[in-house]
């Protein structure tokens, strides 16, 4: 019973994370905004594209790392991995954006990342 949880919810999780970078890539504007920093008129769009890649590489990672190689490896990667939207967290209370985002969408991401870090570790 815990195993089906403990992977759907990570690659649920991932495939989010995926989703998310891709986002970035197709409409870079309205996925900064949706990440709680808005982008810049004439502001360099190379940043938005490198954080469509982070997340997309990372949600890939994260489904391979369940499809081959099993629980043990995708917990570890979703205790690590859950320092990318704390640090998202504090990225959008240092540049303006709302707490309401910063907690309501990062922070509660960490927590569900880890919540899947330990329902991995105990499947």
């Amino acid at each position: 019973m815990l195993t089906p949880l403990a992977y759907g919810l990570a690659i649920v999780l991932d495939l989010l994370v995926i989703f998310i970078g891709l986002r970035f890539f197709f409409q870079p504007r309205a996925a900064a905004a949706g990440y709680g920093v808005p982008a810049r008129e004439g502001g360099d769009p190379a940043y938005l594209t490198i954080k469509g890649l982070r997340d997309l590489v990372s949600g890939i990672l994260g489904l391979a790392l369940l499809a081959f190689s099993g629980a043990d490896a995708a917990a570890w990667f979703m205790l690590v991995i859950a320092l990318t939207p704390l640090g998202d967290t504090v990225i959008v209370l240092r540049h303006g954006g709302t707490k309401a985002v910063a907690f309501g969408i990062h922070f509660a991401t960490a927590l569900a990342v880890l919540v899947s870090a330990i329902l991995l570790f105990a499947a």
